[in-house]
């Protein structure tokens, strides 16, 4: 493998775990301390990345480092990450009922 192609795999798999959690480009980069700049020639393989960077990266995302390096993400990966937010944005949206409920007939 070429570092050409590395790049590319990471630059797409950086844009697919992004794209899962709905985070614009300045999101991602103020999480992980970089600039949007920098960020956005990492996602377009102009510039390479820390290995700091990369752990970064990998936890923020919560996954493994090497997985932002694995070419193709496999169907179950992406149906465990869309299950995974989809398990997250309903227990806000649980929680945030319950509150209301809680403000309105419990005081």
């Amino acid at each position: 493998m070429e570092e050409k192609e590395l790049r590319s795999i990471l630059s797409q798999n950086i844009k697919y775990y992004r794209g899962l959690r709905n985070w614009s480009q300045v999101k991602l980069a103020e999480k992980i301390g970089i600039s949007t700049n920098f960020l956005a020639d990492i996602e377009t393989g102009k510039s390479w990345v820390s290995s700091l960077t990369l752990i970064k990266l990998a936890n923020c995302f919560n996954i493994e480092v090497y997985e932002l390096f694995k070419p193709n993400s496999a169907p179950n990966d992406t149906i465990k990450e869309t299950v995974q937010s989809l398990i997250y944005d309903i227990s806000l949206t649980f929680q945030n009922s319950l509150e209301n409920i809680s403000k309105k007939y419990i005081k």
